[in-house]
């Protein structure tokens, strides 16, 4: 009988607790072997250009360089890196621009380690995977209008608590301005106000609190 093909892993979280617990899991299958483990993404972009691993488990959340932008660099030099994101956060969002970066599948932490063996499986041969409560919000997502680059301006201010006045000073703008773009962003967002818009735009990850 042909021996199975050895799949090669690169696991990146930087919760060493969570990263370990993820590296245990996955060595319990014979067939599957960690190549390398961070909490960097910087680090995790250059150990792949060195190690080019079949299958990355990437976390979202990373100090100073995000899982999406690690995915970006990744996918620039590597068009068929395969890519997982294991998460704590199902945010739309946050869903939406991991898959819009390149990764093949979105899983969230408290899926059962027969999930995330058979999603690495799934991946390494060619394949993508969303958890249907995760697909819908992708689908759903999908659906929504993207917010221009000015009303995720906005809407980062809004988040610090700035004024109309504030924003325009920021941003170099006139107040008239600031206020006809923040009604075209609530109207994006299906919102009256900026406490509906802060409450929705955290709730869905467009913006996150430092």
């Amino acid at each position: 009988m042909k021996p199975k093909t050895m799949i090669r892993i690169m696991v990146v979280d930087d919760h060493p607790a969570l990263r370990r617990g993820m590296v245990a899991l996955i060595q319990c299958d014979p067939n599957i072997s960690i190549v390398f483990e961070t909490g960097d993404g910087r680090e995790a972009v250059a150990e792949y250009r060195n190690l080019q691993p079949d299958v990355v488990l990437m976390d979202l959340r990373l100090p100073g360089f995000s899982g999406v932008e690690a995915i970006m660099d990744i996918r620039k030099e590597f068009s068929n890196a395969r890519i997982i994101i294991v998460t704590a956060y199902e945010t739309d969002e946050d869903l939406y621009r991991a898959m819009r970066a390149g990764a093949q599948a979105y899983l969230l932490k408290d899926s059962s380690g027969d999930e995330i063996l058979k999603t690495i499986r799934t991946v390494y041969n060619g394949g993508s995977y969303l958890p249907e409560k995760v697909a819908k919000l992708f689908s759903d997502r999908l659906k929504r209008e993207n917010l221009n680059s000015r009303e995720m301006a906005l809407l980062d201010l809004l988040v610090k608590g700035s004024t109309d006045k504030e924003m325009a000073g920021a941003l170099l703008l006139p107040e008239t301005t600031v206020k006809f773009s923040l009604r075209e962003l609530y109207s994006k967002l299906g919102v009256q106000d900026r406490t509906e818009a802060v409450v929705i735009a955290l709730r869905r990850g467009i913006v996150h609190l430092e």
